[in-house]
């Protein structure tokens, strides 16, 4: 395929990694890692109410679950499809707490006052030979990190989020999220605020640069960029709830590469300075009301 045909092609992969003999390691560490998530949202799970102590109050959990597209890899101009997860539990008459609609699949482990904090896994996909004309390929990422949040009134909330990647790249990189929410309770809710993305040396030359002997191969020139801060963005999102227990989730966000990221020759000529990503999810809660 041409340079021009590949820089123009527009294309929507699913980003499942195939049982070739490579992505078995990748495939089996992202197995072991979203059984101990998948454990994790399990213990976190209400027991029944008979079982729990009154002076605690009964406790409700929401659990949503769907799908969202996302970026084939940093600096992409293709999507894949990732899964949306999100836990959230509150006590009595209490709302459940906000969360950033483009946080990575989570599970709060701590929540008093205004400061919430937990795990959060991400994953990357894999970035093939044929995608940037013959540059190395980058194998499926399980990234594995934490986040935090802090509130710092009903409507203003920071966040940040680090995840490592365990394979793949194997390198460092972050977010640093602020947000406006409105809600009427836990009736309706939206939210709106700028993203700032950010990345170690060895995730941006992962991605972005191009070593001399690659560009022997390739024709591209040689580049080395730095870490830093790569991207800038806004995300906006919204949740309904449709009756006791059903309700809906969706958002959208908007990237824009910067520095050394965005002067990369890959993004010129085989992917986007422009990244979207958005999803959309069905929300269920389990558990009663505090009478």
């Amino acid at each position: 395929m041409s340079t021009v045909d590949t820089k123009t092609q527009t294309h929507l992969r699913l980003q499942i990694p195939s049982p070739s003999a490579q992505n078995f390691g990748a495939r089996a560490m992202a197995t072991r890692l979203l059984n101990t998530f998948v454990l994790t949202v399990l213990a976190l799970m209400p027991v029944p109410a008979e079982a729990q102590d009154d002076d605690e109050g009964v406790r409700e959990t929401r659990v949503t679950l769907g799908a969202r597209l996302v970026p084939s890899f940093p600096g992409a101009d293709g999507m894949g499809l990732r899964p949306y997860v999100d836990v959230s539990r509150r006590r009595g008459d209490e709302l459940f707490p906000f969360r950033p609609p483009d946080e990575n699949p989570s599970v709060v482990a701590y929540n008093r006052g205004a400061i919430i904090f937990g795990p959060v896994i991400g994953l990357v996909g894999e970035r093939r030979r044929d995608d940037v004309g013959g540059l190395d390929k980058v194998a499926f990422t399980v990234e594995a990190g934490a986040f935090v949040r802090y509130s710092l009134d009903s409507h203003f909330y920071l966040s940040a989020e680090a995840r490592q990647g365990v394979n793949g790249h194997k390198a460092l990189t972050g977010v640093i999220r602020a947000d406006y929410v409105a809600r009427d309770g836990d009736r309706w809710l939206w939210s709106l605020g700028p993203r700032l993305t950010l990345a170690s040396g060895r995730y941006a030359k992962t991605y972005f640069a191009v070593t001399p002997r690659e560009a022997a191969a390739t024709g591209l020139p040689a580049y080395r960029p730095d870490g830093g801060l790569f991207a800038a963005g806004v995300a906006l999102g919204a949740r309904r709830q449709l009756s006791r227990r059903w309700g809906v989730f969706g958002y959208a966000k908007y990237d824009r590469l910067l520095g050394t990221a965005a002067d990369s020759p890959i993004v010129d000529r085989f992917g986007s300075r422009n990244q979207w990503s958005g999803g959309l999810a069905v929300s269920y809660v389990f558990g009663r009301r505090q009478k």
